[in-house]
């Protein structure tokens, strides 16, 4: 077999961290600690993040999305499918190295669309989009850092936790959806989905195909008014 060859480095901002990416043959893998993140051959599970989330969206002429990280591109690509040529989609990407990359190494996969014009990419915090407008965006989806048990950066918690997902619902339009990617289950965060005003769907999918581990994706409604 052929060995992984490794392209390029690129540190988290405030994570202390960095991510390498690698090729092997016509794959590509971005890791972090040996531990991968993502793989271009496996993505089913981030296509199904959008394609899920979209699919809960009622008619909206014009819908907003924000994509909460860049990845390999599944999420967007697969929002890109689901939405009309009016939709207008931003995308947030924290490490620059991974912007870098979707146009450099990594093109073949991104098959241009970062070109779409219903695309934006930013090279900012999600959290920062999140909470800079009120009720602006039709759709949230994260994918940030494996989900509410993140690997690299601790600042991404407050994404998932009680303070996180108050800005969520405050950013959501009314009946928007937020959709959230996990590499494993998490009792708690659904919990805490219901408490803080959410309606929530959980659906397991394996990461390849009809293979491999199954991550997880929670399609979440925003419903008026929140719990108590």
């Amino acid at each position: 077999m052929t060995a992984w060859v490794h392209l390029d480095t690129g540190p988290v901002p405030g994570g202390g961290r960095s991510l390498a990416l690698m090729q092997r043959d016509d794959e590509f893998t971005i890791v972090v600690d040996e531990i991968e993140l993502m793989n271009s051959t496996r993505g089913t599970s981030e296509e199904a993040l959008a394609a899920l989330a979209c699919a809960q969206l009622p008619p909206v002429a014009a819908p907003r999305v924000l994509i909460g990280g860049l990845g390999m591109g599944f999420t967007l690509r697969a929002a890109l499918r689901a939405l009309g040529p009016e939709a207008r989609i931003v995308v947030a990407e924290l490490v620059p190295a991974v912007a870098a990359w979707a146009r450099g190494p990594l093109a073949p996969v991104f098959a241009g669309c970062l070109d779409d014009p219903r695309v934006s990419l930013q090279e900012t915090d999600v959290n920062r989009l999140i909470q800079s407008e009120a009720a602006g965006w039709d759709v949230i989806l994260l994918d940030v850092d494996n989900g509410p048990e993140g690997l690299m950066r601790r600042a991404n918690n407050r994404l998932y936790d009680g303070w996180g997902l108050k800005r969520l619902r405050w950013a959501l339009k009314p009946g928007g959806v937020l959709g959230v990617w996990s590499g494993s289950p998490d009792r708690k965060f659904k919990a805490r989905l219901k408490r803080h005003g959410f309606a929530v769907v959980e659906t397991r999918i394996p990461a390849h195909g009809n293979s491999g581990p199954r991550h997880v994706v929670w399609t979440a409604t925003r419903s008026d008014p929140p719990q108590p």
